[in-house]
């Protein structure tokens, strides 16, 4: 059981920042992408709207994105999931199992509790290996499972793409890492983490709904939608403003900022971020459209 549970937060860690998927997978290269150009008095800085799973007739992508990524010199991403040898797996474990008499069961509501028997019995997940997962880990492992049963996988997400054509021939700079996404996660409160699970599970449902309206938002670059579709179950619960706020706005501003940073130093840089932290007037697009940067979408 131990090492099941090894495995499976190795698994989950890879996902941290699950989106997207892809079902329509041919490209107009003359149309617009999900790319833009940040440009300041010194420098360039790309940013990619990551799809953190994707199927293999996806590529090659479009050649927008190639040739950006071809200019620059430095690949950014959120965290280096090629990193997870790094990671201190048995403390990382603790921060998302329960751990003597606790459960699952003892930290949210009986309507929470009966909801996520039922989906977890849907993807065929043992009751009792549920019961020891914190809601912010479990919500993690679903979305993955739906993912993969949908048939989208890891490996052939955007940020993991890039990461391995970038290995050995681009310096590559973390905005953030696993290690902060996994600690931003665990120290959510109970009820913070019981609304993020509540919130994953409901937006699964939508997730199998609108894959092709998803995908076509990200393929055209339409922004506008891929907002609508991505902050719908945070505008519809007033509860989940903490959660959104520490989730994706905080990170936005400081995303940003450190893209702000690469902005004044002379290397050409491609960061891949995920594409919820692009979109909206709180998004890093429109932040450094706001400190004045010349941004254009390509």
């Amino acid at each position: 059981m131990k090492e099941t549970r090894r495995l499976l937060f190795v698994f989950s860690v890879l996902i941290l920042v699950c989106l997207l998927a892809s079902d329509q997978l041919a490209f107009s290269q003359s149309q617009r992408s999900f790319l833009w150009r940040v440009q300041s008095k010194t420098n360039t800085v790309y940013v990619l709207g990551s799809i953190h799973f994707f199927k293999k007739e996806a590529y090659p992508l479009h050649r927008k994105i190639e040739s950006a990524f071809n200019q620059s010199e430095v690949l950014v991403v959120e965290a280096n999931v090629n990193d997870i040898a790094k990671l201190d797996i048995e403390k990382l474990v603790e921060s998302a199992m329960y751990l003597g008499p606790e459960t699952l069961e003892r930290h949210v509501s009986a309507e929470t509790y009966e909801l996520i028997k039922k989906e977890t019995g849907r993807l065929g997940i043992p009751l009792e290996l549920i019961n020891r997962q914190k809601p912010w880990f479990l919500a993690l492992v679903l979305e993955s499972l739906e993912l993969l049963k949908l048939g989208f996988d890891p490996n052939y997400g955007i940020d993991k793409y890039f990461l391995s054509r970038a290995t050995g021939k681009k310096k590559i700079v973390e905005l953030e890492s696993l290690d902060y996404q996994i600690d931003l996660l665990s120290k959510f409160s109970d009820q913070e983490q019981e609304l993020f699970l509540l919130y994953t599970v409901k937006d699964l449902r939508v997730l199998r709904q609108e894959l092709d309206r998803l995908t076509q938002a990200w393929i055209s670059g339409d922004a506008k939608g891929m907002e609508s579709i991505m902050t719908r179950g945070f505008a519809e619960d007033r509860r989940m403003s903490s959660v959104y706020e520490k989730l994706i706005l905080e990170r936005n501003r400081s995303m940003a900022s450190k893209i702000e940073e690469f902005l004044r130093n002379k290397e050409i840089y491609f960061a891949v971020v995920g594409a919820a932290h692009l979109v909206g007037n709180q998004g890093i697009i429109e932040i450094l459209k706001g400190r004045g940067y010349l941004v254009e979408q390509l």
